[in-house]
């Protein structure tokens, strides 16, 4: 059976009461809780999903120093600009970051670089 949206099955526990179901028959039915079954009885609409926080990444204490290389770049000619390898490599060398390439590429490097 495919799954419904929340939606869907706020509707589909709603239409049930009118047929003097249980509490209990609701769970068995729609395979919920009786939480989730309390909440569809109490609201018309389900509860929006709550927004996390960004989480912080490795990356992060090495940004203004990422930064300043990309914007030393801004002034430099196509050839002289810093490459995500090499940007990488300075990070590691010289500010003695623990971070993958992969972070230094998909974190703050990618957006900015060209």
């Amino acid at each position: 059976m495919p799954q419904m949206s929340k939606v869907e099955l706020y509707a589909a526990i709603r239409r049930d009461p009118r047929d003097g179901m249980s509490m209990r028959e609701f769970e068995r039915k729609h395979g919920v809780t009786w939480r989730t079954v309390r909440k569809v009885l109490d609201s018309a609409w389900p509860e929006p999903r709550k927004k996390l926080p960004p989480r912080a990444t490795g990356l992060d204490p090495f940004k203004p120093v990422i930064d300043e290389i990309l914007r030393s770049d801004l002034d430099a000619p196509r050839e002289q600009r810093h490459p995500v390898t090499r940007i990488f490599h300075r990070l590691v060398e010289e500010q003695g970051a623990d971070v993958s390439y992969g972070m230094a590429r998909y974190g703050r490097v990618r957006a900015v670089s060209w």
